[in-house]
């Protein structure tokens, strides 16, 4: 699948994958100089892209494991949605979860994108909702 991608600046950087196979694309910040990011603090970081991202889809935007299990740094709304018409600059708010400062760098990969195709729904407001075996049953009702 082609996608459109515009570069805003010079210096960002074209998604990248790490392996042939891997369902997502590294997002790298466009900064021009490093950013600090206090403990449990949300900073908006800059990619310096803007892409069409094909109807009928959208571009999930989620944590790099290695980033969030070492560093403590995840996107602050835990996962990004961009949605097929948006053609702004992409930025993510990465959130510091550590007790210690941490740093953004230029050109460091800070988050990943999969394009995802969704359905879309229309409501159909009801009385009732058919019965299921697990009914009611919430968080932790079907087990440990």
């Amino acid at each position: 699948m082609d996608v459109q991608i515009k570069r805003l600046t010079r210096t960002a950087t074209i998604p990248t994958r790490g392996s042939e196979e891997a369902a997502g694309y590294d997002l790298y910040a466009d900064v021009t100089d490093d950013i600090v990011l206090h403990p449990g603090e949300t900073v908006m970081i800059p990619l310096g892209i803007s892409m069409a991202v094909p109807k009928g889809c959208f571009a999930a935007i989620f944590a790099r494991s290695g980033l969030a299990a070492r560093e403590m740094l995840r996107p602050g709304n835990c996962v990004g949605v961009v949605d097929s018409d948006y053609r702004g600059e992409w930025k993510v708010p990465l959130h510091n979860d550590s007790k210690e400062d941490k740093t953004v760098t230029p050109g460091e990969r800070i988050a990943q994108m999969v394009i995802l195709p969704y359905v879309s729904v229309s409501f159909d407001e009801v009385e009732s909702l058919d019965e299921t075996a697990r009914g009611t049953g919430g968080f932790g009702s079907t087990g440990k």
